[in-house]
Order: C-alpha cells, then sequence, then structure tokens
C-alpha cells in the first residue's frame, strides 16, 4: 500500500496544529495516514470517522520508548509514504530520524510556534526545538512554518533558513460564518441580553494564553464600562480550576466572567460575541483569530506570531503582557460598536479578509505545492 502523505504529529489533542492536519486530511482522506506518538485525544477518532486511517504510540508525553520508535520505524516501513509531513518539535526531530532510517527522504518538517518563551514553554521543548535546529540543513527538505515571524525567529535560532516556506493555517468557511440563531443561542444560554456587550476569548488554560493579562484588562475596563461581560471558553475554563478562580477573584470580577468549558460549537459561540480577544504572549498562527473573523467577529489581539497581519486593518493590534493597552484597544472597541453602520462594516471586512487570504482551500494547495518539490528535485 501506498499512501501519498504521511503525518507525524506529537499529540491529536485539543490544539491549533492538529485543527490544521485534521483539516488538511480530511479534504482527501485516502491520500492521507496519521501516525501520534502519544495517544488519539480528541482529533484521533474525528480523523477515523472521516476515514483517515490513524496509529498511535501510546508513548508517554515527554518521554521516548523504544518499543514506541520501533513500531514507528515499522509503519513507515509498512506504509511507504510518498512524503512525510512531520508536526511539532518533537515529532519533528523523531519523525525526521526514524524516517531517514525507513529510508525516506522526503521528509518536510512543520513548525508550530513562533518563539519559545523560557519561563512558559518546556525546557524539553526548548531543548528539542535547539536539536531540531542543529540537524535542519540536512534532514528536512523543506520546513513549513505557520507564521511569517516564525521563519526569522528560527533563523535566529539556527535553523537554515533556504528550507523554510510559510503556510499559513487555513480558515473553513463553510463552517465558520456569521451564525445569527447560533449566536442568539448561546446568549440565551448565558443569559447575556442583546444590548449587553459581551467580550470573548477562546483558548486552553496555558501560561503562553496569558489569561492573567485578560483579566487584568478587563478590570480595568470595568471601571467605566460596568455593564459589559466576559466569556471564556476551552479546556480548562471551568470553575473547577482554582488557579483560574483565584485570579478572577483577585481582580474582584466575580460574576462578570462567565467560564464555558471547551465546546464544540465554536462558530456559534464567535457569533455570539461582539469582539473576540487573545492575549497570548506567543502564537504562530493563531487559528482562533481567523476563526472569529470569518464569522463576522471583531478581533483585539496581542502582537504575537502572525497575530497583526491575520488582523490586519480590521481589528486592534497591541503589545503583550501590557493590560492597560489591551483594555484601551478593547474600549475603543466598545466605543465604536455602538455605532452600527461602522460597526456592521468592520464585522463585514472582518470576514472579507479572511475569505480573501486565508481559506481551506488556498492553504491545502499550498501543502500540495511544497509536497510537490521533492519529485521535483528526484527529477533533477
Amino acid at each position: 500500500m501506498n499512501i501519498a502523505t504521511l503525518h507525524i504529529i506529537t499529540t491529536l489533542g485539543n490544539g491549533g496544529a492538529e485543527s490544521v492536519l485534521y483539516r488538511l486530511c480530511i479534504q482527501n482522506p485516502e491520500q492521507h495516514e496519521v501516525i501520534c506518538l502519544t495517544d488519539s485525544r480528541k482529533y484521533g477518532p474525528l480523523l477515523s470517522t472521516a476515514g483517515v486511517r490513524v496509529h498511535t504510540l501510546d508513548m508517554p508525553r515527554g518521554k521516548i520508548t523504544p518499543a514506541g520508535l520501533l513500531r514507528l520505524w515499522k509503519l513507515i516501513r509498512q506504509i511507504r509514504p510518498t512524503v512525510i509531513q512531520t508536526w511539532m518539535y518533537h515529532a519533528d526531530l523523531l519523525g525526521g530520524v526514524i524516517g531517514r532510517l525507513a529510508g525516506n527522504q522526503a521528509i518536510f518538517w512543520n513548525i508550530r510556534h513562533t518563539d519559545l518563551v523560557p519561563d512558559k514553554s518546556r525546557r524539553s521543548t526548548i531543548m528539542v526545538a535547539k536539536i531540531c535546529a542543529l540537524l535542519s540543513r540536512w534532514m528536512p527538505h523543506k520546513i513549513v512554518c505557520c507564521a511569517e515571524r516564525a521563519t526569522a525567529t528560527h533563523a535566529a535560532m539556527g535553523y537554515d533558513p533556504s528550507r523554510m516556506v510559510v503556510i499559513g493555517n487555513g480558515c473553513d468557511l463553510s463552517r465558520f460564518t456569521p451564525d445569527v440563531a447560533g449566536g442568539k443561542k448561546i446568549r440565551d444560554e448565558l443569559g447575556i441580553p442583546e444590548n449587553v456587550p459581551l467580550l470573548g476569548y477562546v483558548a486552553r488554560c496555558h501560561p503562553l494564553k496569558d489569561h492573567n493579562t485578560l483579566l487584568a484588562a478587563f478590570a480595568l475596563i470595568r471601571r467605566t464600562w460596568a455593564g459589559v461581560r466576559l466569556l471564556l471558553v476551552g479546556p480548562g475554563m471551568v470553575a473547577e480550576n482554582s488557579e483560574l478562580k483565584a485570579m478572577i477573584m483577585q481582580y474582584s470580577l466575580g460574576g462578570t466572567v462567565l467560564l464555558a468549558g471547551p465546546r464544540t460549537d465554536i462558530p456559534a459561540v464567535m457569533s455570539a460575541l461582539d469582539l473576540h480577544v487573545m492575549s497570548s504572549v506567543s502564537e504562530g498562527f493563531p487559528n482562533v483569530l481567523a476563526e472569529a473573523m470569518a464569522c463576522g467577529t471583531p478581533c483585539v489581539t496581542t502582537d504575537v506570531g502572525d497575530a497583526a497581519l491575520i488582523v490586519g486593518d480590521t481589528g486592534w493590534v497591541v503589545p503583550a503582557n501590557a493590560p492597560s493597552a489591551l483594555a484601551a484597544a478593547i474600549l475603543s472597541a466598545l466605543v465604536e460598536r455602538n455605532n452600527g453602520h461602522v460597526w456592521n462594516k468592520r464585522k463585514c471586512a472582518a470576514r472579507m479578509r479572511i475569505e480573501e487570504r486565508f481559506s481551506l482551500a488556498s492553504m491545502i494547495s499550498a501543502y500540495r505545492a511544497v509536497w510537490q518539490t521533492a519529485n521535483a528535485s528526484k527529477s533533477k
């Protein structure tokens, strides 16, 4: 059996890289096969249901086992892919080494971060990234970066810049679209009337997402705009999260911050929001901005990864870890929201920017074009 593309990924949990892999594979499931170094988590079953064959090596997170490496080698030999596309640092390293040992030369890495923050990123991840930098001049055929900024920061780390190509994430515009009825349903569920401004942040609980800065900014906003509410959606955004709850209490925000946990109706959630606010200190290509904008929801974001490139002139961009600047941008947006004509123009412009620059179809075409370069080099 000869599968066109074999994907090797560190995890299939609820993350941006996993989401992009899923969208890429399900368009032609018979042409893709996936190996996960750990377990199947969220996207394993979804890929299988879509018709993509998924293998899990069940290695413990952050640990390498001889049995896992042997199975990886055997699977590559058995599948005999035309192309191996790896995802994230650990998979880049292990997939690259084992892929080469299994006889495959068409190996493509994928970088999903713009930078690694020492006090917020795992030390093991930083170490693996540095090893990959040393190997980047001979192991991968090309290195796909999800963001323009990632090329500069990783070149500074020692990655070979001549092998890097940028492919931004593509948004599924058939799924992420303005949904008035869905948005109203969410607001009814939360008890938020249509005239009450609703901010939101869809993100997992992780230091890099910097919910603390968002809550600090929200506390500043509440001093002059008391009626506004904040909705937090994603893994860990639950009342049982004691650390998150302590932050909310620290800023005296009890009753004004709504914790919705992980949800599957994200297009409806985005449509319920007046404004999506991203407070991350590090990102690659933040899918959540494109998804919000595709639903016609303007965004305020920190200037991380390619956030500014995604938002363009349809939203507001501020420095990371700056609550005052974030609050000022949100207040500007809330003032504009009161001008219905101007606000509707901004909402339409947000949707149009994603349609024109970050569609799923354009992303798929770009990946196929990069993979074809392996065949082109063989024929020379």
